[in-house]
Order: C-alpha cells, then sequence, then structure tokens
C-alpha cells in the first residue's frame, strides 16, 4: 500500500481530524504495528471492554460478520489498502463513537443475522461508518440558523450570504473511512451524511486534539439516546465548506447538480 499513501495529501483540510496521527502512522516502518502500538498506548477498547487491535484480514473466520467479530473480540480486520487504513484512523481519533456503532450493528446482527437486508438501524450505523461528517455548531442563534439552512438545502445562504457566520460558529469534522478515501482524489460531487453536535462558543478555541475528545464523547452519548435511522443525517456537499476547496464563487455554489435544492414532498389530493 505504500503508493497509496504517498497519494495521501494529509494537508488537505478535511483530513483536519487524522492529520497528526495520520501523518506519523503512515510514516512507520509498519503501519499496522504502529496502530497496534497507538491503541495499547492509549487504552482503545470496544463497547464490551476489550482492547482494540488491527489484525490481517485473513484473521476473520470464514462466516462471521466483520462487526460481529468486533464486538466478540476487539480484533479489526485490515486489509493492506486506503480504506482500511483511514478506518484504523479514525478508530484511535473517535474510539467512543466507533465503539457504540460497532454495539449498534452487533446488536442488529445478533437480531436479525447477516440476510441481505440490514434494517434501518444497520444501514443507518454503516452510512454513519462510512461517511459521516461531524458537525460542530455553536448552541447560539448564528449556530441554530445555520443548522436551518443546512436541513432546507439553503446552500447559498449557508455558504455564501452568511460565510463568515459559518467559519465563525461551525466546523465540520469528517469521521467516515470512505469519504476520506474518495477525498484522496477529490471531485466536486463528493456528499457527505451529516450530524449535528452542538457545542458551546469556547468549543472553536480548543485545539484540535481536545476538539475531537469532546466531539467524541458527545456524539458517542448521542448515539446511545437516539434511534439511529437514515433519516438522521444531513446531506453536505464537502468541497462546498468555506475553505476546503479553491474557487468557490455564488457560481460554484449554483451548481444545482451538487449543490441540490430541498426536494418539495407532493401533497396528496383527494
Amino acid at each position: 500500500m505504500e503508493s497509496g499513501l504517498k497519494s495521501i495529501d494529509w494537508s488537505s483540510p478535511w483530513l483536519t481530524s487524522v492529520r497528526i496521527l495520520g501523518v506519523e502512522i503512515t510514516a512507520a516502518k509498519n503501519w499496522r504495528i504502529a496502530l497496534n502500538a497507538h491503541a495499547t498506548k492509549h487504552g482503545i477498547y470496544n463497547h464490551a471492554n476489550l482492547p482494540i487491535q488491527f489484525i490481517s484480514q485473513q484473521e476473520l473466520p470464514e462466516g462471521t460478520a466483520y462487526e460481529a467479530h468486533i464486538s466478540a473480540t476487539g480484533k479489526v480486520p485490515t486489509r493492506d489498502n486506503l480504506h482500511d487504513c483511514f478506518n484504523a484512523l479514525v478508530w484511535l481519533t473517535f474510539p467512543a463513537i466507533k465503539a457504540q456503532l460497532n454495539a449498534l450493528q452487533a446488536k442488529q446482527i445478533e437480531r436479525c443475522g447477516i440476510g441481505k437486508s440490514r434494517g434501518a438501524t444497520r444501514d443507518a450505523a454503516t452510512l454513519f461508518d462510512e461517511n459521516a461528517a461531524l458537525l460542530a455548531v455553536s448552541n447560539t442563534p448564528e449556530g441554530r440558523a445555520i443548522v436551518d439552512a443546512l436541513h432546507k438545502h439553503q446552500w447559498h445562504n449557508l455558504f455564501v450570504e452568511h460565510r463568515q457566520q459559518f467559519i465563525r460558529h461551525a466546523e465540520v469534522f469528517l469521521f467516515g473511512h470512505a469519504i476520506m478515501e474518495k477525498l484522496v482524489r477529490p471531485y466536486k460531487a463528493i456528499t457527505a451524511h451529516t450530524i449535528i453536535c452542538w457545542v458551546d462558543p469556547p468549543f472553536h478555541r480548543m485545539n484540535n486534539n481536545e476538539k475531537c475528545a469532546d466531539l467524541d464523547q458527545k456524539i458517542a452519548k448521542q448515539l446511545q439516546k437516539m434511534e439511529l435511522l437514515p433519516t438522521a443525517f444531513s446531506p453536505l456537499p464537502v468541497l462546498g465548506v468555506p475553505n476546503w476547496w479553491q474557487g468557490q464563487s455564488p457560481e460554484f455554489y449554483a451548481d444545482e447538480f451538487v449543490f441540490r435544492p430541498e426536494r418539495q414532498r407532493k401533497i396528496k389530493t383527494t
């Protein structure tokens, strides 16, 4: 995977959440050994209080579901590719969220098996795991206006008219490892499934490690209390986040193929 690792631009703004750890791990002689050393040093555990360790994909027993294996053993099958490397970095950065998602997935597998139909909760957990962005928003009138505009797909309002308001009161942290992999070769239409996390204004003055740790605990608690369904997410074209891409002119945001207007519900008539 050496060539794949070299293709990652760690200075990219969307890799803020995993940048420092990613540079450290991928510079190691053996990145899987480095992952495990970090997990041990920092006490990373799954929901069953089993220590997380990253193992070769070949060690996953045949017929055993990936999520169930992590739940039962704490061992995360990890292939030698970018997708699984990013997944491991997210485990080390947001361990409480990953553990809670794994608990949800394992519970659904135990209840429903591993047939073709995953069920709504497991589908939502998979969307979160693969494609989520965490939107930390100040619990202020300005922050609530940001979330309202996001839910209504008012992209011009969000990113053009009130751009500075977004910069001051909101921050986006990628969580999904699949979307991180896509952004190694970015294109305009890449869209995240966004989860909102309300924060107090001092959050924005923390350093990056403190911000990630705070979000990890807050969102893990949210997941414990909420019924996670696919409707929990709001779409966010990530290259529209202020200063995440060049040329973010009003015309950039007018592209309705990417920045899609809110879908109007059809009203039934009798």
